[in-house]
C-alpha cells in the first residue's frame, strides 16, 4: 500500500512536471506556402540568434517560452528566410508559411508542386527582364508577337492555339483576371502593360486546362504574374537607346519591418519611343503600382494594391508584302499613318488569409478593374471605301468587378495526408461602351457599325482533393461556370430599353495523377476540360452559338533530374475544341468557326554545369487541323506548328553577366488550304549587364544580327489605291531591326 501511494505521488509529479514544461514552451507549425504541406528539417534560430532547433517530420518545433519575446529566424535551402515575431500572449500551434523559391536548378524539387513557377524562377533570376514582352518570353512555350505599335496587347501562341490576345490563354497578376470578355477588339484581348517587369518576383503557369482554380480562357493554358510583397532596397534606374527610346523607373521601399511583418512599397515608370518606322510611333506609357501588406496576427494576413497605367502611340499596321515590293511604300512606311490607340487601366486589389487551425484556413481576394480603350486600325485600306478609306475604330469602356474565396483543409491518414480545396466567387463586367466605326483619318466619323451596352456576369465554384499516398499524388476535381449575358443594342431602335439576355453553364472536370518514382523521376498524366465564353454580341443575337466552348484534352510526360544541375521535361499532349476562332482580316473580328483537334510534344531543358553557367531551352511541336473540314482545307489558319525559345547566361570576373537568347517561329499556315504560309524567323537579342551591391549596368542589343523578320503575319484581302481588284496575300509587321539600349541603377 505505502509503495502504491509513493508510486501516485511519483506519477502526480511527473505528469505535473510534464505539464509544466509543456506550459514552458512554445510549438509552431512550418508549412509550404504553395502546397501547404508541412516541412521537415527547417533550421530555427531563437533566442535572438544565439541557439537553434529544427522542425520535425510533421513540421512543428517548439522553443522555451523562457526566451520571448524573440525574432526567430526560420531558412531552409529552396525556401526564402522568413523572420517570425513570437510574444508570450500568443496561442499555440501557429502556421508560418515558407514559400519555395529556389536560385539554382540544384534546389528545384521535381515533385514539388510548385515545380513549374519554379524553373521560371530561375530563368527570371539568370536573366532579368525589363519589359512585359520578355515577361510573357518567359514562360516556357508561350510565343508572343506585337504588331501595333507597342501599344496593343501582345498576341500569344501556346500549344498549336494562335490565341489572338488571349482567347485561350488565361492571363493573372497576383491571382487578377487580365483578360477582358466582349472586348472591342478581340475575345479575352489581355493587355499587361500595366505590369512593371521590376515587380514581378515569379511567375505561375500551367499548359493545358488541368487546374481547378482556373476558368475562362483556360484552354491552352494559364500564367499568373506574382508581384514582390516588399522591397529590401530603393532603386532608380535609368534607359536609352536607338530610336529615340527612354524609360525611366522608380521603386521605393517605404515600410520593411521585419519584426511587425509590414511591408510598404511603390513604383513608377516612363516609357517613350518613336520607333523605327517612318510615321514617328510617339508611345507614351506612365505606370504606377503600389502595394502593402501585413500580418495582423498570426492568423491574419491583409494585402492591398493598386495600379494604373495610360497609353498612347501612333502604329504603322500590317503592311502587304506587294506594297513593299513594288516600292510603294519602305519595310519602315504605311499605308494608313493615322493608325494607333490610347488606352488605361486602373486596378485596385485585396487579399486576406485567415488561419483558422493549423489544417485550416482561408483565403480571400477581391478586385476593381475601371478601363478604356480606343484603337485605330486600318487592315483593308481601300477595299470597301474607295475614297476615305477602311479605317476603323473600336472603343472599350467598363468597370470589372470581381471575388473569389477559398477554402483549404488538410487531413492526416495512415501513410497518407490529404488536401481539401474549395472555393467560390464571381465576377461582372459592366460595359458602357463597346463600339466599332468606321472613321477617316481618327477625326471623321463615317458611321457606326456597332453600339452596344450590356453586362457579363460569371459566377463559379469548384472543389478538389490533393491526396499523397506513398509516391502517387491524385488530384480530382470538380469546376462550375454559369455566365450571364446581358447586351443592349444602340443601334437598334425597337429593341426592349431592357435588351436581351441570355444565360449558360459549363461544367469542367479534371483528374490528374503523379507518381514519384524517386528523388529523379516523375512521371505525371492530366486530364480535363476547360472552355473559353464566346463574345456576347455573338452569343446574344445568335442563341443557337455555342455560348461557352469547351475543349477536353490531356498530358502524359516525364520529369528527370538525372543530376544536380540538369532537369528535362518531355510531354506529349492531345486536345479536342469543341468550336475555334479564326482571325478575319477584313472586319478585323474574329469569328466562331468549327471543332478543331490538337496534338504535339513538348521539350523543356534546363542545364547549369556550373554555378556561374545557365542554359535553357523549350522546344514546342504541334499539329492543328479542323475535324469537320474536307483533307486539304482542314488547316487552322496562324497555329503555330514549331516553336522554341532559350537563352544562355554566364556570370564571370566579379560583377559581370553575359546573356545571350533566341526565339525561333516556324513556318505556319495562312489559310485553311495552306497556299499561303507565313514566313519563319530566328532572333537573337544580347545582354551585358555589370551589378555591384549598390549600383550597376547593363547594355541590351535586340536582333543582334540585325535579320529581317516579320513580327506578326496575317493572309489578308486588301485593296490599294488605283488598284483594280482587292488581293490576298501576306500583310505583315516588321520585327524591331538592330537596336541598343544601355541603362544604369542606383538602389539605396
Amino acid at each position: 500500500m505505502k509503495i502504491t501511494k509513493i508510486a501516485a505521488v511519483f506519477l502526480a509529479m511527473a505528469f505535473s512536471g510534464k505539464m509544466m514544461a509543456q506550459e514552458t514552451e512554445k510549438q509552431l507549425l512550418i508549412k509550404d506556402a504553395d502546397d501547404k504541406f508541412p516541412i521537415a528539417d527547417v533550421l530555427v534560430k531563437y533566442n535572438h540568434g544565439n541557439s537553434h532547433t529544427h522542425s520535425g517530420a510533421d513540421g512543428t518545433f517548439s522553443i522555451p517560452a523562457a526566451s520571448l519575446p524573440d525574432t526567430l529566424v526560420i531558412s531552409r535551402q529552396g525556401y526564402d528566410e522568413v523572420k517570425w515575431a513570437v510574444t508570450h500572449d500568443e496561442d499555440k500551434n501557429k502556421v508560418i508559411f515558407l514559400q519555395h523559391k529556389p536560385f539554382q536548378i540544384s534546389e528545384v524539387a521535381i515533385s514539388h508542386s510548385s515545380f513549374l513557377s519554379a524553373i521560371t524562377k530561375v530563368d527570371l533570376n539568370k536573366f532579368p527582364v525589363n519589359s512585359a514582352q520578355d515577361l510573357l518570353r518567359k514562360v516556357p512555350g508561350l510565343f508572343i508577337a506585337q504588331h501595333a505599335g507597342g501599344g496593343k496587347a501582345e498576341q500569344l501562341f501556346l500549344r498549336g492555339f494562335d490565341a489572338d490576345h488571349g482567347t485561350d490563354v488565361s492571363v493573372n497578376v497576383d491571382g487578377m483576371p487580365v483578360n477582358i470578355v466582349s472586348h472591342a477588339h478581340g475575345q479575352g484581348y489581355s493587355d499587361l502593360h500595366f505590369v512593371i517587369p521590376e515587380t514581378v518576383n515569379n511567375i505561375d503557369f500551367g499548359k493545358g486546362a488541368y487546374y481547378m482554380d482556373r476558368g475562362d480562357f483556360n484552354t491552352a493554358g494559364y500564367v499568373d504574374f506574382q508581384t514582390y510583397n516588399g522591397l529590401k532596397n530603393s532603386m532608380v534606374k535609368l534607359e536609352g537607346g536607338s530610336f529615340n527610346s527612354k524609360r525611366v523607373l522608380g521603386m521605393f521601399n517605404i515600410l520593411h519591418d521585419d519584426a511587425g511583418r509590414k511591408n510598404a512599397y511603390v513604383a513608377a515608370e516612363y516609357n517613350y519611343t518613336d520607333g523605327p518606322f517612318d510615321v514617328k510611333q510617339n508611345f507614351n506609357r506612365i505606370n504606377i503600382f503600389g502595394k502593402y501588406n501585413q500580418w495582423i496576427t498570426d492568423n491574419d494576413y491583409f494585402n492591398v494594391q493598386f495600379s494604373n497605367f495610360n497609353s498612347s502611340w501612333n502604329a504603322s499596321g500590317q503592311i502587304p508584302e506587294r506594297a513593299v515590293e513594288e516600292g510603294i511604300i519602305g519595310r519602315w512606311g504605311s499605308i494608313d499613318p493615322t493608325e494607333g490607340g490610347k488606352t488605361s487601366r486602373t486596378n485596385l486589389q485585396m487579399n486576406f488569409k485567415h488561419i483558422i487551425s493549423s489544417s485550416e484556413q482561408i483565403d480571400a481576394m477581391a478586385f476593381y478593374s475601371k478601363y478604356n480603350f480606343n484603337l485605330y486600325s486600318d487592315f483593308t485600306f481601300y477595299l470597301k471605301d474607295k475614297d476615305h478609306g477602311d479605317e476603323i475604330r473600336q472603343t472599350d469602356g467598363r468597370n470589372i468587378y470581381g471575388t473569389e474565396v477559398k477554402y483549404t483543409k488538410s487531413f492526416a491518414l495512415p501513410n497518407s495526408s490529404l488536401n481539401w480545396i474549395s472555393g467560390v466567387g464571381f465576377r461582372n463586367d459592366d460595359i458602357n461602351t463597346l463600339q466599332l466605326s468606321h472613321v477617316y483619318h481618327r477625326d471623321l466619323l463615317l458611321d457606326r457599325m456597332a453600339d452596344v451596352t450590356g453586362t457579363e456576369t460569371n459566377l463559379h465554384a469548384y472543389s478538389g482533393l490533393i491526396w499523397k499516398t506513398g509516391k502517387w499524388t491524385i488530384n480530382p476535381a470538380l469546376r462550375v461556370d454559369h455566365f450571364i449575358f446581358n447586351m443592349h443594342n444602340l443601334l437598334d431602335s425597337e429593341q426592349l430599353p431592357s435588351g436581351q439576355s441570355k444565360e449558360a453553364t459549363r461544367l469542367s472536370p479534371k483528374l490528374n495523377f503523379s507518381y514519384a518514382q524517386n528523388d529523379n523521376v516523375m512521371w505525371f498524366l492530366k486530364t480535363g476540360m476547360g472552355f473559353h465564353s464566346n463574345d456576347l454580341r455573338v452569343v446574344v443575337p445568335n442563341p443557337d452559338q455555342k455560348t461557352l466552348p469547351y475543349s477536353i484534352g490531356a498530358d502524359f510526360g516525364v520529369r528527370l533530374h538525372p543530376f544536380k544541375s540538369l532537369i528535362i521535361t518531355p510531354t506529349l499532349w492531345y486536345m479536342d475544341l469543341q468550336q475555334e476562332f479564326v482571325y478575319v482580316g477584313d472586319d478585323a473580328v474574329v469569328e466562331p468557326s468549327g471543332k478543331s483537334r490538337r496534338f504535339g510534344a513538348d521539350l523543356g531543358i534546363r542545364f547549369q554545369p556550373l554555378e556561374n553557367f545557365y542554359l535553357n531551352a523549350d522546344i514546342n511541336y504541334s499539329h492543328a487541323r479542323f475535324i469537320e473540314e474536307e483533307k486539304g482545307n482542314d488547316y487552322v489558319p496562324l497555329a503555330p506548328v514549331v516553336t522554341s525559345t532559350g537563352s544562355v547566361n554566364w556570370d564571370f570576373l566579379d560583377g559581370f553577366s553575359l546573356g545571350l537568347q533566341y526565339r525561333y517561329l516556324g513556318a505556319r499556315p495562312a489559310v485553311e488550304d495552306n497556299s499561303i504560309k507565313t514566313k519563319a524567323y530566328f532572333v537573337n537579342d544580347l545582354m551585358l549587364s555589370y551589378n555591384r551591391r549598390k549600383w550597376g549596368a547593363n547594355l541590351q542589343v535586340n536582333n543582334l544580327f540585325n535579320v529581317k523578320w516579320n513580327e506578326a503575319q496575317f493572309a489578308t484581302e486588301t485593296q490599294l489605291k488605283g488598284e483594280a481588284e482587292p488581293v490576298t496575300d501576306l500583310t505583315y509587321t516588321p520585327g524591331s531591326p538592330f537596336g541598343v539600349r544601355v541603362g544604369v541603377y542606383y538602389k539605396f
